[in-house]
Formats: C-alpha cells, sequence, structure tokens
C-alpha cells in the first residue's frame, strides 16, 4: 500500500471538513424545522441558541394540523395532480423524445430549433393566462396539468437518452420484423429506465411544489393544492381555525409559529419518500457501448 503525503493528507482533510460543513448548513435548517415542531410552543419562544433536540417534547401542533379540513383537501389535490400530470408528463416526454432521435425524421434540426427556442423566449405570463382562458380551463385541475405538460429542458435529456442507445439494436429488431412502437416499449424504453426515473422525479416534484400556476388559474379553494394551502399558514397566518380555545395572545403567537413548523414538515417529508424507490435507476447501469462498432 502506497504511504500518503502529509499534503495528500491535508487536502483529504480540508476536502472531508469543507464538505460536512456544506452538508450541515444544507441539513440543518430541516433539522431544526422538524425539532421546533415537535416543542412546546412558549420554551421554544424563550429559547436562545441552536436547537439539537426537540424542547419538552409535543405533538401538538401535528394533532392541530391534521384536524384542519384544508390540508387533508390539499393532500388530495396535489396527489391528484402529481399523478395525472407526471402520467402526462413522462408520456409526452417520451414519445417526443423517441422521435426527436430518429434520425430518418425530416426537419428534425428545424423542429429542435423551434424547441429549444421556446427556452429562452416564452410568449409571457398575461398571453398564457389568456390561452389557458379561452381553452376553458380556469378554475380546473387542467389547469394545473395541461400548460406545463412538456418540459424543454426535460425533453431534450430524454431525446439524449435515446441518442445513447446503439443504432444496432434498433437495426437488428427491424430485421426480425419489429416496428417502432415495439421498438420504443421492448427496446428504447427498457434501456432509458434511469434517464425516465430522473424525469419522473423532476415532474413529480415540480408537481408537488406548483403553488403559482394555482394562484393564476384557480378560485375555488377546494381545488387547492397543498402548497397553497402551505402558502395561506405560512405567509397568510390562516391559523384560525386550528387556534380556537386559545386567548392569550402570546400563547396564539407561540401556537402561530409551532403550527408553521409542523406544516413545512407535513408538505416536505411525503416528497422525499419518493426517492428510495427510484434511487435503484439512478444507480442502474444502461446498456451502453454493449456491441461496438
Amino acid at each position: 500500500m502506497k504511504k500518503r503525503s502529509i499534503g495528500e493528507v491535508l487536502f483529504d482533510t480540508i476536502n472531508y471538513i469543507f464538505l460536512g460543513l456544506i452538508c450541515f448548513t444544507m441539513l440543518y435548517p430541516m433539522v431544526y424545522v422538524i425539532f421546533a415542531s415537535l416543542s412546546d410552543p412558549l420554551k421554544l419562544m424563550a429559547y436562545r441558541g441552536p436547537l439539537l433536540k426537540p424542547i419538552d417534547f409535543t405533538i401538538k401542533a401535528y394533532k392541530l394540523l391534521l384536524n384542519y379540513p384544508m390540508i387533508w383537501i390539499g393532500y388530495r389535490n396535489t396527489i391528484i395532480y402529481v399523478v395525472l400530470g407526471t402520467t402526462l408528463n413522462i408520456f409526452l416526454t417520451t414519445m417526443g423524445g423517441y422521435v426527436l432521435s430518429r434520425k430518418y425524421l425530416k426537419l428534425k434540426n428545424l423542429i429542435m430549433f423551434f424547441i429549444v427556442f421556446t427556452m429562452y423566449f416564452s410568449g409571457g405570463m398575461i398571453p398564457t393566462y389568456v390561452v389557458v382562458q379561452s381553452l376553458g380551463m380556469i378554475d380546473t385541475i387542467w389547469a394545473m396539468i395541461i400548460p406545463g405538460a412538456i418540459s424543454t429542458m426535460n425533453l431534450i435529456i430524454m431525446r439524449t437518452g435515446f441518442l445513447s442507445v446503439p443504432d444496432s439494436l434498433e437495426e437488428s429488431a427491424r430485421m426480425d420484423g419489429a416496428g417502432d412502437w415495439t421498438i420504443l416499449f421492448r427496446i428504447m424504453i427498457p434501456l432509458a429506465m434511469p434517464t425516465i426515473a430522473v424525469m419522473i422525479l423532476f415532474y413529480a416534484v415540480g408537481h408537488w411544489n406548483a403553488f403559482f400556476n394555482a394562484i393564476l388559474y384557480l378560485r375555488r379553494r377546494e381545488l387547492y393544492p397543498l402548497q397553497l394551502v402551505l402558502r395561506e399558514i405560512l405567509i397568510m397566518g390562516d391559523t384560525t381555525y386550528m387556534e380556537t380555545g386559545v386567548s392569550d395572545a402570546d400563547d396564539r403567537l407561540a401556537l402561530t409559529r409551532l403550527i408553521k413548523y409542523a406544516a413545512i414538515v407535513v408538505s416536505t417529508v411525503p416528497i422525499l419518500c419518493i426517492y428510495p424507490f427510484l434511487q435503484k435507476y439512478f444507480v442502474k447501469g444502461v446498456m451502453i457501448g454493449a456491441i461496438k462498432e
């Protein structure tokens, strides 16, 4: 085993310290929010210093929050938007990426130019709103799904994923009598699963965190996604329903802060649970280069 020099040891030590500090600055805010949401509201307000554990453990904020009807309405709507939206996103992005990756597609470069053009120059918020309104999608679930049906960046990534599959595989399949649909679903999509998994995560997180479109297009509160409910709680301070029975001003202020912490946890943790199911696709090897040309 080669003996490491002092310079190498010092370099690695500095890297570990630097990366450790970055991880700490990224993780501690979430840890703080979790611990704060499980703490006594009055003691938390009086506490000064880093929070390394819950203060006088309590789940009062979660009980109040989960008894708030709008939280469950927001969850229901967000799950609908995530499932329907991500399914449509993946279907259209996969179809588009496959077609654009075919060498025999006519005017392919011109089509790609117009697609990439939309990344830098869009119609703007007002024209988009007018289009959505003219299609009758205002105040419907489709306003949260259709306008963002395809992401240009994700379409380009998907196209690149299909381009990385050796042409020999497609040529062999065609010699065996396979058509475009067979090649797509039996060859291309299985080989592109790591890319598709990343697309699913990107689209699902985008739908889960979507709130600006909801502000623009939704009027009925029964259609609000979870993030818009969270916005009402965090920014607009809409916690009156949950503070019923609390008369003291300081108690109400402390409880409001605690509910806000709990709302952040409740809206964040579920989407984090998706990653373990997709992790294997991130590390799974793709059969690229299996056929050398």
